[in-house]
C-alpha cells in the first residue's frame, strides 16, 4: 500500500495539479483584489448603496424584512466570469493553436464532412441508380 501511495505522488500529474491549483489560488485572489477594487466601485456607482458588494434588496416579512445581497451575487458573477475569460485567453486559445501547428506538421488535414442532407441526396441517387435496369 506505501509502495502504490509512492508511484501516485511520484507521477508528474500529480505534482503538475498540485502547481496548477497553488497558481490558481494566487490567480483567483488577484481577481478577487481587481473586482472589489476597481470593478466593485464603479458598478456602485449605479445602484443604490454605493457599493455593489453592500448592495442589498429588502424583502418585507411578517416579523421583520430580510435583506437579499444581490450585490454579492452580481460581484461572485463578475468575478466567475472574468477567471473563466482569462483562463480561455490564456490556456485555452494558445493551447487550441499550438495543437492546430502539432497536427499541421504532422500532416493531419480536416477533412469536411458533407451534411446530413448532402448524405441522403447520395442515398436517394445510389437507390435510384439500383432500381432502374442498366441497359
Amino acid at each position: 500500500m506505501i509502495q502504490g501511495f509512492k508511484d501516485f505522488i511520484q507521477r508528474g500529474n500529480v505534482i503538475d495539479l498540485a502547481v496548477a491549483v497553488v497558481i490558481g489560488t494566487a490567480f483567483a485572489a488577484i481577481v478577487d483584489a481587481i473586482v472589489t477594487a476597481l470593478v466593485n466601485p464603479i458598478i456602485g456607482a449605479f445602484v443604490p448603496s454605493g457599493d455593489l458588494a453592500g448592495w442589498v434588496i429588502p424583502i418585507p416579512g411578517l416579523f421583520d424584512t430580510a435583506q437579499l445581497g444581490i450585490g454579492l451575487i452580481i460581484s461572485a458573477a463578475i468575478k466567475f466570469f472574468a477567471i473563466a475569460l482569462v483562463v480561455y485567453l490564456v490556456l485555452i486559445v494558445p493551447m487550441n493553436r499550438w495543437k492546430d501547428r502539432q497536427a499541421a506538421r504532422a500532416g493531419v488535414i480536416d477533412e469536411e464532412l458533407p451534411t446530413e442532407q448532402e448524405l441522403l441526396v447520395q442515398i436517394r441517387d445510389l437507390l435510384e441508380q439500383k432500381q432502374t435496369p442498366q441497359v
